[in-house]
């Protein structure tokens, strides 16, 4: 075991305790991203119960997004300023109530209503998710731990809109909603007993006067990552979102195999090609000062030109094999977009940091349906996703033309962290 019990009954941290960590907070990324995706998994059984159109069917989704990044802007600082274990568990035990209230929705409005309740819950998560791995975890392991917490936000989104078609077809969708929402407070139980803060992180915060948000703010290659985590972030929702749906309309399936075809090579695809991602980083970062941004350039690269030929698919099996492809390249991405952001931000800063680029990846990922929906009365569906390509191309661009920038931030930052 990777813990032992103390007299009062809570877990000590023991040599094994930073990889136990990335387990307890996999499950809980699990958690998060499953219960955002089961309404992903759902979505013709709600437009065809509340009379919706495509743009009206897109609006929980975006309002869910948005409300997400303006709380997630509040709550990451929590994360510099709490007990970030706290922060987590709390998060956690008000997202999964939230989840199940929206199995009570008993029209558009209250479906929206709770979407956004959801949102509040699961935004502190994050940044104290990925702030607390580094604090465990040395320069090292810190890749590797990062990617792999990653992968449990694939392994969540495929479940959650996987288990929500299932289910739909059997018990109705409010059922999978009821599921989940019981599945994050039986896991909240598990935390309350394991999760703990890294030694030092309380007199971190008591030490430094430095305002975090102020800190992020004047890093430039941070808010270069914002916008390439804006561009890419965007594009990868407006697929995701769209997907199951553009299968089901297209081929007439029905939701098991909308979310089978539209849902599973993404997240699947994910799961697999985030830990290269972060091996990858880890990699060129032992070659080069920017060695990072080197791997995220590659992903979002070849997620841009995998997700071409899709405007070409004319089969399920061919939507899905260009879904799994486009998906690889997003992967390596993700697998090391927030070890590249701890590159450039100081410890004490990198919640804060991790939110604020949270925030705008939010704002994109909530314009992206609407887009698809809008252009796709014109393009239709299939020209409307394909065009989501230009975005991870204009990300590449900002990461190729900010790379002096990136190595000086790094070098500075090192130099402060040899000072300290």
């Amino acid at each position: 075991m990777s813990v032992m019990t103390d007299a009062s009954g809570r877990g000590q941290p023991t040599k094994g305790y930073p990889w136990l960590v990335v387990i307890l907070l996999w499950a809980c990324a699990f958690l998060n991203s499953s219960d955002r995706s089961l309404l992903v998994g759902v979505m013709p059984a709600i437009r065809d119960e509340f009379g919706l159109s495509n743009t009206q069917l897109a609006l929980p989704t975006t309002i869910f997004f948005w409300v997400y990044a303006a709380a997630v802007f509040i709550t990451s600082r929590f994360g510099d300023r709490m007990q970030r274990s706290q922060v987590i568990l709390a998060g956690l035990i008000f997202w999964s109530v939230a989840t199940g209230l929206v199995s009570l929705s008993t029209g558009f409005a209250m479906l929206i209503g709770a979407r956004a309740l959801v949102a509040v819950g699961e935004a502190p998560y994050y940044p104290s998710a990925t702030a607390l791995i580094s604090d465990w975890h040395p320069n090292r392991t810190r890749g590797r731990a990062l990617s792999l917490h990653q992968t449990g936000v694939f392994a969540g989104a495929l479940a959650g809109s996987v288990i929500a078609g299932v289910i739909a077809d059997h018990l109705g969708w409010r059922a999978a909603f009821l599921v989940f929402g019981a599945a994050g407070i039986v896991f909240s139980l598990l935390l309350i007993r394991y999760l703990r803060d890294a030694p030092g992180h309380d007199a971190a915060r008591a030490e430094t006067h430095d305002e975090p948000l102020g800190v992020v703010l004047r890093i430039k290659p941070a808010m270069m990552l914002c916008g390439v985590f804006f561009l890419a972030t965007a594009a990868s929702n407006g697929i995701t979102i769209w997907a199951p749906t553009f299968v089901h309309d297209r081929f007439t399936t029905d939701l098991t195999q909308s979310a089978l075809t539209g849902a599973v090579p993404i997240n699947l695809a994910g799961m697999l090609s985030v830990p290269l991602g972060g091996l990858l980083a880890d990699w060129l970062a032992a070659r080069s000062t920017i060695g990072r941004f080197h791997a995220l350039t590659i992903g979002l690269a070849a997620a841009g030109v995998l997700l071409v030929p899709l405007v070409l698919a004319n089969s399920v099996w061919t939507v899905g094999l260009v879904l799994l492809a486009s998906s690889i390249g997003k992967g390596l991405f993700d697998g090391c977009i927030y070890a590249a952001m701890h590159d450039v931000v100081p410890a004490r800063a990198r919640s804060t940091a991790v939110g604020v680029m949270t925030m705008a990846g939010f704002i994109g990922a909530g314009l992206a349906p609407l887009f698809v929906a809008k252009a796709s009365a014109s393009l239709g569906m299939a020209l409307a996703i394909t065009s989501l390509a230009a975005l991870y191309f204009a990300a590449v661009s900002l990461l190729l033309v900010s790379g002096k920038t990136t190595g000086e931030a790094i070098l500075a930052r090192k130099a402060a962290d040899r000072d300290a």
